[in-house]
């Protein structure tokens, strides 16, 4: 229980010191990298930029429930590392023959490549995942608890640009004295947030492991990509901290410029006006949408990429194993002692707790399967559709289905379809909760009620059947509008934010 009242959030402040807190936090933005590229076509060079979307306060978080989503990563660390390990329960819950694959045409392309590279066999049996794992306060009367949104395993950005907003916020704090309208806006309330050193030390351990000098890491890229900076940290972070030099390239690059020897299965990728370098690891910042698929070209560089001997960041395994029917399958009876229980495959030394487990569970929310028990399922959303969300087998925001939305939804949705979607209740965040909201080009900034989403990263390099190394690695903060339902920056939905503890 939180005594605190999220109603009388953010401070009362005159309209000049409001004034003054965007200057300041726009200034900084744009002096400390908190960028974006412009909207619109780009150049070869960057020749401009804008500050990332942002908020002028940090949003209120009971201190206690912030440390119980730190300790709870490390688990969720184990857990998805051991489920992409598990061969035989991806291909039960998202394989073509018996799983989601058979109707969601993404994951069974994906799952179908797979096959056919496990058959012909791999080569490298390490895994990288940086991860991150969203969460909701939900308030229930006046119990306030930490309800999971999702996990994700493939391509878990803004963990640079989220410690650039926590960096502005304590710099608002210290440069002004609009902060001082609140008790609770003191630099000791501030959690410390590493996220690009800690995510960095993930990619650079997997490089470690690799053990090649002159080796590169591969940050695989999307076209036109606006959200460049928040890679570009990592990049100056591995090179300045680690001596690890990165290549950047789309799928469409790579279909021309990957290599596989065929001997030793070496990645190498073709450089101008230099030789060929040898690949160390393969970063995904693309790849987690259909819409980077676009023919067949992109799937065969992916399954390309995935044969060869880079350790891959994630590799199919552990993309299949972030997905939303996978989240759902965790809440079945027996799923999560089967990986975090079993003592004769795993030792007893790296089994879980009936506690531990109960405190995973409990920050679940309801789910199941629209196609449970034949015509239950649906029943079950339609009765209940108003307290629901809806989701795919998709990242990236923009892709669920909420509330009134739903009964008009499952009417064009086919019996077969059903498979590839969950039901999952819907979170209740503190209302009344408010914060001003800013974003490039759209003048003075707007106060509004919003929900805040905190994402906890972390990162699990693993293989042969156990966890060589994990660590949680900081976090992030994304605020919306509370009516709006997606909660991605990248998607325009939310602006970056960071937190204040209080008690």
């Amino acid at each position: 229980m939180s005594a605190f009242d999220f109603t009388q959030w953010p401070p009362l402040i005159s309209d000049k010191d409001r004034e003054i807190l965007q200057f300041r936090a726009t200034s900084y933005a744009l002096a400390h990298g908190l960028l974006y590229l412009p909207p619109g076509a780009q150049p070869s060079a960057p020749t401009s930029a804008i500050h990332a979307p942002i908020s002028l306060f940090p949003t209120p978080f009971p201190r206690d429930l912030f440390k119980q989503a730190q300790k709870l990563q490390s688990i969720y660390n184990i857990l998805y590392s051991r489920i992409a390990m598990d061969t035989e329960f991806l291909d039960q819950t998202m394989g073509t023959e018996v799983g989601v694959g058979q109707v969601d045409e993404f994951t069974g392309k994906l799952w179908s490549g797979w096959l056919d590279l496990r058959e012909k066999g791999l080569v490298q049996p390490l895994h990288l995942g940086l991860f991150r794992s969203d969460y909701l306060l939900h308030q229930r009367d006046s119990d306030l608890s930490l309800k999971q949104v999702e996990f994700n395993t493939i391509s878990s950005s803004f963990g640079a640009l989220s410690q650039k907003t926590a960096e502005m916020h304590r710099s608002l704090e210290t440069s002004t004295n609009v902060y001082h309208a609140s008790a609770n806006l003191t630099a000791s309330k501030f959690p410390s947030n590493h996220s690009t050193s800690d995510l960095v030390k993930g990619l650079a351990a997997a490089h470690l492991a690799y053990n090649v000098d002159g080796s590169r890491i591969l940050f695989v890229v999307q076209a036109g990509e606006r959200n460049v900076f928040d890679q570009l940290w990592l990049e100056y972070e591995l090179l300045e901290k680690h001596s690890i030099h990165v290549v950047r390239r789309t799928f469409d690059e790579l279909a021309h410029q990957a290599n596989i020897s065929h001997t030793d299965s070496v990645l190498r990728i073709e450089l101008p006006d230099q030789s060929a370098v040898e690949i160390s690891t393969v970063y995904y910042r693309s790849g987690y949408t259909p819409d980077d698929f676009p023919t067949n070209t992109q799937y065969e560089t992916r399954f390309n990429l995935e044969r060869s001997k880079a350790i891959k960041c994630p590799t199919i395994p552990l993309q299949l194993a972030g997905g939303k029917k996978v989240q759902q399958v965790l809440t079945e009876p027996g799923v999560l002692e089967r990986f975090l229980c079993d003592e004769a495959k795993y030792g007893p030394q790296r089994v879980f707790s009936v506690q531990t487990l109960a405190e995973i569970r409990e920050s679940w929310m309801e789910m199941w399967a629209l196609d449970l028990n034949g015509e239950f399922g649906v029943r079950q959303a339609r009765k209940r559709a108003s307290d629901l969300v809806l989701k795919p087998q998709r990242e990236g925001g923009g892709n669920n289905v909420y509330k009134e939305a739903i009964p008009g939804f499952l009417d064009s949705l086919s019996v077969r379809e059903r498979p590839a979607w969950i039901a999952m209740e819907l979170i209740s965040p503190p209302v009344g909760l408010k914060n001003y909201l800013v974003r490039a080009g759209s003048g003075a900034s707007v106060e509004t009620e919003v929900v805040s989403e905190l994402g906890i990263f972390g990162w699990s390099l693993f293989g042969g059947g156990k966890v060589i190394s994990e660590r949680e690695a900081g976090w992030l903060v994304r605020t919306k509008g509370k009516d709006s339902n997606e909660g991605g920056v990248a998607t325009g939905f939310s602006v970056l934010d960071s937190l204040v503890l209080v008690d």
